[in-house]
């Protein structure tokens, strides 16, 4: 007999029986211990998802690996741990065979599942049980990385210092109890700084662009930034833009708040101690920061304040992929973790005042009155002395110089601040004018001093008997002017006035208070103790000002702006003479101490050439038929422009070179990819993929890709 689907019931019956079977098999099996090649694995969460440190954008994703049950209790997200990826015959799909090299990675997650259906690879290693990854740090890395188009692996590496076993041992104590509120002291110089103060101590998060008055009170005013934060119980960080800037801070906050609330994060401190305070951040036994650009990722507990100084000073971009900027990385942390901001200078950038303008953080400065107490007197060579002096424009010390360092001396320290290091950095023949040249590398050749052998800047060989290969000619001229040269000259002008120089190989701290010629380089000055120098020399302007970068004027007038702040008041007689052409702007800003209207204006006019930071722009590098192969194959946004691309320099043979440098003789071209705002996001995805693609199949060599490149002479 059949059914009414003409099936008979009895197959019906065994087909259900068989169903039943199989659910009992199944669960029974799912109810047995999980193990991987013997090895019994964790019953609760067994998948751990890995974040290999590996750099390439393609590889830049979690992978699944299984949790042996003896490293169940250490395996914790945020651990270190170590685990099999690739082979010798090729890269594994998903690491999940064994065999390949053992990498370092983060364990990120664990889940009860993994969406990979064969047999994964278990952890080899859990390099320490401390969590030093955590989920606030890691969606701040992740944020960095897209907006950078990098990989997250390269952003950890700049992120999380390596690891020191002997640290992590170490028991920190628990913080000293918040301080009280600071008085506003030097900050009631400025109309808002006591209500600023105020809202950081009240718990607020108000958004702020400083421009600090010259003079020696900026450390302590931003110590009492970070004491107001302390105050209200929460965190703070503050990024320097090299040691000794943040060491005077780190010394006015130690005499505002007393030890144990905050901790200095430089390079210098070595890797062990640099660790060891890094685990004291992290455990939240200290609750402020000041450091330099590594500590903008520092693991803050309630971060309450995020601030820079010299936003615009070089050191604050990353040389190392994706090449972060340090003032980008803190806005994003003020976003995502609610905190207050501060971007504080001497000066003004460009795009500290696009915050201003659009409203995200208000202006925080002192008025005209204040200003005209606290700033020295800038003088320029103007009509008057170039026609008592007919060489006055074009000498590079011309009447005014000698006058202003005369006066100054008389009264204390004067400061000369020189562009370039070295005795004679750059020669040229006497005859021809073609620049002289190492016959061993074409390195430059340069004079180290009066006494000594021509010597190239690259390989280091002396040319006692150099002749131009244009003319045969054997006389030199001097192209550039180093500080050495410029220190020589001036001892020979006092002779009884001592001369101390500082620069990239010696820096001086600070000088005494009293009668001497301090020749620097830009960012090199010293302090002078008591009131400050006397009076200052800016020479050679045309060598800033001159250079074929879109930041040129701006650079120019941060770099006199730092030097001048040195100087005494002009209450004080402190006096700066500025050794370039007087009607340029940037002069003109510094004359009149307006580095705001000076920066208003730059932005007014990249917003007219449609440049940064009022367009988002990428640098696409490499080999012509690599860079066109990128461009073609990203899905970049509707309206994008692409400028160029252009060819680059071809490298000098004998030159150094890194990793990924174009070889001699290789010929490399840029493109500018330009897009409209608000499309920067869909930018760096486009050219990340883009660059993942080529990585995966192999395609052509590498092209470099940086988000908003800061040289776009």
């Amino acid at each position: 007999m059949s059914s009414e689907n003409g099936r008979d019931p009895g197959e019906r019956g065994e087909q259900l029986a068989l169903i039943r079977e199989t659910v009992r098999e199944t669960r029974a099996e799912r109810a047995k211990p999980r193990t991987w090649r013997g090895a019994q694995l964790a019953d609760a969460l067994p998948v751990a998802r890995v974040l290999v440190d590996k750099g390439p954008v393609h590889l830049d994703k979690l992978w699944d690996y299984a949790v042996p049950a003896a490293m169940d209790a250490d395996a914790r997200p945020g651990v270190r741990v170590r685990v099999r990826f690739g082979a010798g015959t090729g890269r594994v799909r998903e690491g999940r065979r064994e065999g390949g090299g053992l990498l370092d990675g983060y364990l990120v997650e664990r889940i009860a599942e993994s969406d990979y259906r064969g047999p994964l690879a278990a952890l080899a290693q859990i390099v320490s049980p401390e969590p030093v990854l955590s989920p606030e740090l890691l969606a701040l890395c992740r944020a960095v990385a897209d907006r950078y188009a990098g990989s997250l692996a390269d952003v950890l590496q700049l992120a999380v210092p390596p690891r020191h076993a002997k640290a992590e041992a170490e028991r920190f104590p628990e913080p000293p109890p918040p301080p009280a509120p600071p008085a506003p002291g030097s900050w009631a110089r400025y109309p808002d700084g006591p209500a600023f103060l105020d809202a950081l101590a009240r718990g607020g998060a108000p958004r702020a662009v400083w421009s600090a008055l010259p003079g020696p009170r900026w450390p302590g005013e931003l110590a009492a930034v970070v004491a107001a934060t302390l105050a209200s119980g929460r965190g703070a960080l503050v990024v320097m833009p090299d040691g000794r800037s943040a060491a005077r801070v780190d010394a006015a906050l130690t005499e505002l708040v007393g030890q144990g609330l905050h901790t200095l994060l430089v390079a210098d401190s070595g890797p062990e101690e640099r660790y060891r305070r890094w685990l004291a951040i992290r455990r939240g036994a200290v609750r402020a920061v000041i450091g330099t650009r590594a500590a903008m990722y520092a693991p803050v507990a309630d971060l309450g304040l995020v601030a820079i100084w010299d936003d615009g000073n070089s050191s604050h971009s990353d040389t190392n992929a994706p090449h972060p900027h340090a003032r980008d990385v803190l806005l994003l942390r003020a976003v995502h973790e609610k905190a207050a901001c501060l971007v504080g200078d001497l000066g003004r950038t460009v795009e500290a005042t696009q915050l201003v303008e659009n409203g995200w953080a208000r202006p925080l400065e002192a008025g005209r009155e204040q200003l005209r107490t606290a700033a020295p007197l800038i003088r320029t060579v103007d009509d008057v002395q170039a026609a008592r002096d007919e060489a006055a424009r074009v000498a590079r010390l011309p009447t005014l110089a000698w006058q202003t360092a005369r006066a100054g001396l008389a009264r204390g320290p004067v400061l000369v601040q020189v562009p370039r290091r070295g005795y004679v950095p750059r020669l040229a023949c006497e005859r021809c004018r073609e620049p002289a040249r190492c016959r061993h590398c074409a390195g430059p050749l340069e004079a180290r001093s009066n006494d000594t052998a021509l010597c190239c800047g690259w390989c280091g060989r002396e040319t006692p008997d150099w002749h131009c290969a244009e003319c045969g000619g054997t006389r030199l001229r001097a192209q550039i002017v180093g500080a050495r040269r410029t220190a020589e000259e001036l001892g020979r002008a006092f002779p009884e006035v001592p001369v101390r120089t500082s620069g990239r190989d010696h820096v001086l701290d600070s000088v005494p208070d009293r009668p001497a010629l301090v020749v620097s380089t830009p960012g090199a000055e010293p302090v002078a103790e008591g009131a400050g120098y006397a009076a200052a020399l800016l020479l050679d302007g045309w060598a800033l000002l001159g250079r074929a970068d879109l930041r040129a004027g701006e650079e120019a007038l941060r770099r006199w702006l730092g030097a001048a702040a040195l100087v005494r008041g002009q209450a004080e007689g402190g006096t700066v003479a500025v050794i370039a052409e007087p009607t340029l702007r940037p002069v003109q800003a510094l004359v009149r101490w307006d580095p705001a209207g000076h920066a208003l204006r730059e932005l007014a006019e990249r917003a007219e050439l449609g440049f940064p930071p009022v367009s988002r722009m990428a640098s696409v590098t490499g080999r012509p038929e690599d860079v066109a192969e990128l461009l073609r194959a990203a899905e970049l946004p509707s309206g994008v422009e692409v400028l160029g691309p252009v060819p680059l320099p071809v490298p000098d043979p004998g030159r150094p070179r890194r990793p990924g440098d174009p070889q001699p003789g290789e010929q490399w071209e840029r493109a500018l990819v330009r897009v409209r705002p608000g499309q920067g996001a869909a930018l760096a995805a486009a050219l990340k993929a883009a660059r993942a693609a080529r990585l995966v199949k192999r395609e052509g060599a590498a092209v470099r890709v940086r988000i908003d490149p800061p040289d776009l002479g």
